[in-house]
């Protein structure tokens, strides 16, 4: 791996904990509680070597369509993941947001995100985003409403709406785009994550569940990026 031309923003959509679990005859919650752990380590690993800002997709719009009882014990790991990983960011420098709509979780997880927001909004390691009741889709809605209102109230023109403009009304306002986003479990699609933001992004798909993850696959998963001839859409060659 190349230290020289790092990813400023890497974007991480953590698929495969149920099917991890069940290949090894487990609940599926301690799929994703093996998840949970593997997030850790590579946050620390990111920050680490010099990622900026790291996005993870840990729960969609959609997500709200599984069982009630897998939805519960999601809800309930991610309450205790805030709890005891934002202790352990503050102290190694990591900068926790979450992006996403938090107004349909519960009142105490809520209190929890504000409480991991706060705690390690000083710290000047990397950015650690949690996409969390998250859709690109309504990411993006939510901008244009927001875009509109000013509009109508007369703070904005309409041929003043520029793509930097609507940047500033993400949820990633005042980050980077995506520049690599990995994709585990073999599947082969965004899912809504950060469609904005993953316009020009390199994507690589790993053939393998996100529990199984290490920090050699980031290594190489980087490797790969630095391989790659980013054009933006300016050549062919």
């Amino acid at each position: 791996m190349n230290d020289k031309n790092i990813p400023e923003h890497i974007g991480i959509i953590m698929d495969g904990n149920r099917r991890w679990a069940k290949s090894k005859m487990l609940p599926v919650k301690l799929g994703h509680r093996q998840g949970a752990e593997t997030l850790k380590k590579i946050v620390r690993y990111a920050n680490n070597i010099g990622i900026k800002h790291l996005t993870v997709y840990a729960f969609s719009t959609e997500n709200w369509k599984r069982s009630e009882e897998e939805v519960n014990a999601l809800m309930s790991l991610l309450q205790g993941y805030l709890n005891d990983f934002t202790k352990e960011a503050d102290t190694e420098n990591i900068v926790i947001r979450v992006l996403g709509d938090v107004t349909r979780l519960s009142e105490e997880l809520q209190k929890g995100i504000a409480s991991s927001i706060e705690r390690t909004k000083n710290n000047t390691g990397i950015i650690f985003n949690i996409a969390l009741n998250y859709g690109g889709r309504a990411e993006m809605i939510k901008a244009m409403q927001e875009i509109s209102e000013e509009v109508k109230s007369g703070k904005l023109k309409s041929e003043e709406i520029t793509e930097e403009m609507v940047s500033n009304y993400l949820y990633t306002k005042g980050q980077p785009d995506a520049d690599l986003i990995i994709r585990t479990s073999g599947e082969m699609r965004l899912s809504g994550f950060l469609m904005w933001q993953s316009v020009y992004s390199e994507i690589l798909i790993l053939d393998k569940y996100w529990p199984e993850f290490s920090e050699e696959d980031l290594d190489l998963a980087i490797e790969e990026y630095q391989k790659r001839n980013r054009k933006f859409g300016g050549g062919t060659t």
